[in-house]
Parts: C-alpha cells; sequence; structure tokens
C-alpha cells in the first residue's frame, strides 16, 4: 500500500467511525445524483431521522479509495457503526428481511393496518389522480423524519394495504406504523388553489418558547441546551451569550438523553423550528422553537445584541 492509498484510507476510516451510519454515494441525501443511490436513501429515510452522506462525486481519491478499502467494485456504499454492509441490492434486500432494521437496532414494525380517514373532496380528488395514472394504486410513504409522500404506480406485493371507502392505499411497514389514525382532506394552496391536506397525530411536536421565557429559564439554573442554527457568518454579527452552534451540538447527540431540553433559535425563528422537528422526530421530547428568534431577543430581551 503506497502512502497517498494509506492516507486516503485513513480518511475514509475517521469518517465511517465518526458516526453510526455513514452511506458513501453519488450526490447527497437531499440531492442524489443516480438511481441506486436514490434507491438506498429512500430505504434509510424509512428508518433513520439523521445519517451521514459522503458525496464521492466530489472527491475522486475518496470515489477510488472507498472501493478498495471496501473491497466492494460499485457505489453507494453502506457502512454502521464501522462496518461494511454492501450496496443497492443488499441494502434493499437487508431492509425487506429485517437486517437493517437489526444491524441499526431498531425494531422492526409489524404488518398492522393503520386506521386512515379521507374526506370525500380528498377521495374525489385522488380517484381523478388515479385515473390519470392508469387506475395504478397510490403508494402514501411517511419517512422517519415524518415528512409524507403520495405517488402512483405498481403494487410491490410487501405494502401494507388500507382500504376506505373502496379506495387502497399502499404502504411500506414503516410508514404504516407512523399513519394510525392519519386524516388526509383537502385545502387552500399558498397560490390560492385546493390540494390535499395530510394530519398525522403521530408526528412529533414541538413547543414554541418567548424569549421572555427563555431568559426565565436561564436566570432559573434548570439545566438545559441553547442552540444556535445560524450560520456562522451571522453568528459573527450577533449571537446569545451561551448559545452553541448546530454543528457543535450535533456532535454529542448520540450520547445526550433524549429527555434534555433542548431550545434551538436562528434569525427569526423559521430555520430553528424545522430543525428542532428534525430532533423530536429521532426521539427527543423535550424540545423547544424560539419564538422569534435571536431578533426577537434584541428587541425584547438584550438590546446590547445588535440586530442585522
Amino acid at each position: 500500500m503506497t502512502e497517498a492509498v494509506s492516507e486516503v484510507h485513513q480518511r475514509i476510516q475517521k469518517i465511517v467511525e465518526g458516526a453510526p451510519v455513514v452511506l458513501f454515494m453519488k450526490g447527497n441525501r437531499d440531492q442524489p445524483q443516480c438511481g441506486f443511490s436514490a434507491q438506498v436513501v429512500q430505504v434509510l429515510d424509512r428508518v433513520l431521522p439523521q445519517y451521514v452522506t459522503v458525496d464521492v462525486l466530489a472527491d475522486a481519491d475518496i470515489r477510488s479509495g472507498i472501493k478498495e478499502y471496501s473491497d466492494w467494485p460499485t457505489i453507494p456504499q453502506l457502512y454502521v457503526r464501522g462496518e461494511f454492509q454492501g450496496g443497492c441490492d443488499i441494502v434493499r434486500e437487508m431492509y425487506g428481511n429485517g437486517e437493517l432494521h437489526q444491524a441499526l437496532g431498531l425494531e422492526k414494525p409489524g404488518a398492522g393496518e393503520p386506521s386512515i380517514s379521507v374526506s370525500d373532496e380528498a377521495l374525489e380528488m385522488l380517484r381523478e389522480a388515479q385515473q390519470q395514472y392508469g387506475g395504478e394504486p397510490l403508494h402514501l410513504g411517511i419517512d422517519a423524519r415524518f415528512r409524507a409522500s403520495l405517488g402512483f404506480g405498481p403494487a410491490s406485493g410487501e405494502e401494507v394495504a388500507v382500504v376506505t371507502s373502496g379506495f387502497t392505499i399502499l404502504l411500506d411497514p414503516d410508514s404504516a406504523a407512523r399513519a394510525d389514525g392519519l386524516e388526509i382532506g383537502v385545502g387552500s394552496s399558498p397560490s390560492g388553489g385546493r390540494g390535499l391536506t395530510l394530519n398525522n397525530p403521530n408526528q412529533p411536536k414541538v413547543a414554541q418558547m418567548s424569549v421572555a421565557e427563555l431568559d426565565q429559564l436561564r436566570r432559573s439554573g434548570v439545566a438545559h441546551h441553547l442552540v444556535d442554527v445560524r450560520t456562522d457568518e451571522e453568528r459573527a454579527k450577533a449571537k446569545i451569550d451561551g448559545a452553541v452552534p448546530f454543528s457543535e451540538f450535533e456532535a454529542g447527540l448520540a450520547e445526550l438523553d433524549r429527555d434534555a431540553k433542548i431550545v434551538l433559535h436562528c434569525h427569526h425563528g423559521g430555520r430553528s423550528q424545522r430543525a428542532a422537528e428534525q430532533l423530536a422526530a429521532q426521539g427527543f421530547t423535550d424540545v423547544h422553537n424560539l419564538a422569534g428568534g435571536i431578533d426577537a431577543w434584541s428587541r425584547e430581551i438584550d438590546a446590547s445584541v445588535p440586530k442585522y
């Protein structure tokens, strides 16, 4: 092994040992750049709210080195707790037979049928859409971050089928486990049109915390984590004393108790809300979003914090 190859392997080893689940892929989780990578992301999204992806297209050394490191000729490649699991076909097979859940330390969901209600108006819209897709069944997905997806396509035979008013909805077992009590209706879209709405009572909730409540919490001495999800550039302009950057907080997330009190903030509250929802989806039970963000903190609590 040459010195250059050894150095690349050391980099790879550091990556695979740095997170519980690492996927070497083409592209990233939000934008896969090949069909095989997209399929593995789809599988992992069903079971995990968080995992690390490495874009091999962005680093030629990693792209070639990972194949030698694992002695596996193709991308994507999945590692769990430092152990190589396999590529696309193997990951899909592991998901189907329950081995992936076992490797991840998760319980494979049963095949129980969830209760799903669909309003008459939504049912009419779905039936009209189904006709446009040649009568293919509707697939409903609810991933580990509780993001829902709807689409028409052929059945694989492994789904859980829910029939409501004669209309069939197919769900993978993990989605079915998150769908009990789901209500599908119709509401107004931002453009003024009408669109489907999904109300899922199982989705983890995030509490809103006012800046006055945060001020009281900080004075009380009650243990909590104040996390800043903004960029480094924004933090250079203004910050709340004691707030930890999200990247630093995330590094210790695996060791954090699931009942720890966590308060997240950004500039006005939008980005921190999304980050808080992701933490709640990971099982954290005491997650709060700072309403109004650092802007409200500056206006109402501490005028010495610059506004920008």
